[in-house]
């Protein structure tokens, strides 16, 4: 999907590197989710119980400064 494309490329340049070891594991977590529910909850239709997914996320969401 286009969308998770540009986010995920997006997040992987500008903040992935500011992720501490739980949160690159979350990450590599969230990565495993079917397209779908990753689409779902970039987009903000659906959030998760699981905190650590839930920061990520929003990080992800967040644009990054210019």
């Amino acid at each position: 999907m286009l969308e998770l494309d540009l986010l995920l490329n997006s997040f992987l340049q500008h903040k992935y590197q500011e992720l501490g070891l739980s949160a690159r594991q979350a990450f590599e977590q969230l990565l495993e989710y079917p397209d779908t529910v990753l689409y779902d909850l970039l987009m903000g239709h659906t959030i998760t119980a699981d905190q650590e997914i839930a920061d990520v996320v929003k990080k992800i969401r967040t644009k990054p400064a210019d």
